[in-house]
């Protein structure tokens, strides 16, 4: 497996890992409010990254690439992450303007798929280095 699809499927096994996990350790740790908010958080961002990992594969799969134009493609990919990102706001502000959930422990689940991210690129990293060590 080349080294971008190792990454791609470590960082979307890695979201629903720390998703469980952060959520579970806030549910335990932290008042209800603030539990919620990483659920919630979480759930948006990691939700968001699947369907814009689905919109690109279907976007640039061979056929699809052959038989539209470029700029039609890259329009489509843009609309429907100009889309995903209305709707995103207008949940995190209901959310937060009808104080459901703490705005910490949002922004905490929010930066799931940053953390997944980083993760998979440091590992990469340490592989790529150590095998150029040897």
């Amino acid at each position: 497996m080349d080294i971008q699809q190792r990454m791609i499927s470590f960082v979307i096994k890695s979201n629903w890992y720390l998703f469980v996990i952060v959520t579970l350790l806030g549910f335990i740790n932290t008042p209800f409010k603030f539990a919620l908010g990483i659920l919630c958080g979480a759930l948006l961002v990691t939700i968001n990254f699947h369907f814009l990992r689905h919109t690109l594969y279907r976007s640039f799969k061979a056929e699809n690439v052959l038989s539209a134009e470029p700029r039609s493609i890259l329009n489509v990919v843009l609309v429907k992450y100009y889309i995903r990102f209305a709707i995103s706001g207008i949940v995190i502000f209901a959310l937060i303007n009808r104080n459901i959930v703490e705005p910490i422990g949002l922004l905490l689940g929010l930066s799931v798929v940053v953390v997944s991210i980083m993760v998979a690129t440091a590992l990469e990293l340490t592989r790529l280095i150590f095998k150029e060590a040897v």
